[in-house]
C-alpha cells in the first residue's frame, strides 16, 4: 500500500476530506521525522515505536575484494512494532475491522443533488452523442460489399 492508497483508505473510513487526511498524514510523517532526528522517541501506543539509534564507526570489508574500509559514525532510525500490532501480524489477535464512516444527513443531501445534477448531465451527454452518431452517419456513405 503506498500514501496515496492509504490516504484512500483513511478517506473512505473517516468521511473525512482527501485534502485533510493526505495534511495530516504529512504533518504526522514530518513531526516524526523531526523528533526522531532530535533524538526523541515517538511512541504510538498499539502501533509501534521511533528512535534513533547511534551506530559507532567500525571497520567493514569490501565483498569483492576482502580489503577493509572504514566507515564512519552515523545515526539511523529505527521502528520496533508494538505488541498489538505483532499480535495481528501474527494472528494471535484479531485484525481490526474497517468500516465505512456512517454517512451523515449532510453528507446524504449531497450525494442525492449529485447523482440529480450527474443523471442530468449523462442524459445531456448521451443525447448529444446520439445525435452526433447519426450526423456522421449520413455524412458518410458505407461501403458496398
Amino acid at each position: 500500500m503506498n500514501r496515496k492508497q492509504l490516504v484512500d483508505s483513511i478517506q473512505k473510513q473517516t468521511a473525512v476530506a482527501r485534502s485533510d487526511v493526505d495534511k495530516v498524514l504529512g504533518s504526522l510523517i514530518q513531526q516524526t521525522q523531526v523528533a526522531v532526528k532530535k533524538g526523541d522517541r515517538v511512541s504510538l501506543v498499539g502501533f509501534g515505536t521511533f528512535e534513533r539509534r547511534d551506530r559507532k564507526a567500525r571497520t567493514a570489508r569490501n565483498p569483492r575484494t576482502g580489503t577493509p574500509v572504514k566507515v564512519k559514525a552515523t545515526k539511523i532510525p529505527a521502528f520496533r512494532a508494538g505488541q498489538g500490532f505483532k499480535d495481528v501480524v501474527a494472528g494471535k489477535a484479531a485484525a481490526p475491522k474497517l468500516t465505512a464512516a456512517k454517512s451523515t444527513a449532510k453528507s446524504a443531501a449531497k450525494a442525492s443533488v449529485s447523482r440529480a445534477s450527474g443523471s442530468r448531465v449523462a442524459k445531456a451527454t448521451a443525447a448529444a452523442t446520439k445525435s452526433r452518431g447519426a450526423a456522421t452517419a449520413k455524412a458518410r456513405p458505407r461501403k458496398k460489399r
